[in-house]
């Protein structure tokens, strides 16, 4: 499968979003102080984890993303 050279940017750029946006959100979810992420104990509550997850999930689908248009924007310089 041949991808074309705005589509495999598109995916490359898609994959370093999902990494920049989601590394922020893991900060401020750590950091949380309105009681959310962490109980009065200091536990990591529910919602804690199921952000956490979130977030994982999303760092593995935006690497898949991104390493699909870099193989495409590689095939591309080598066809060019």
């Amino acid at each position: 499968m041949k991808l074309s050279r705005p589509v495999s940017w598109f995916l490359l750029a898609f994959g370093v979003w999902s990494w920049i946006i989601w590394i922020t959100f893991v900060k401020n979810l750590v950091k949380d102080g309105s009681g959310l992420a962490f109980d009065d104990a200091g536990d990591p509550t529910a919602y804690f984890w199921v952000h956490l997850l979130l977030a994982v999930v999303s760092f593995v689908l935006g690497t898949v993303v991104g390493a699909i248009g870099l193989r495409g924007v590689r095939a591309l310089r080598q066809t060019s």
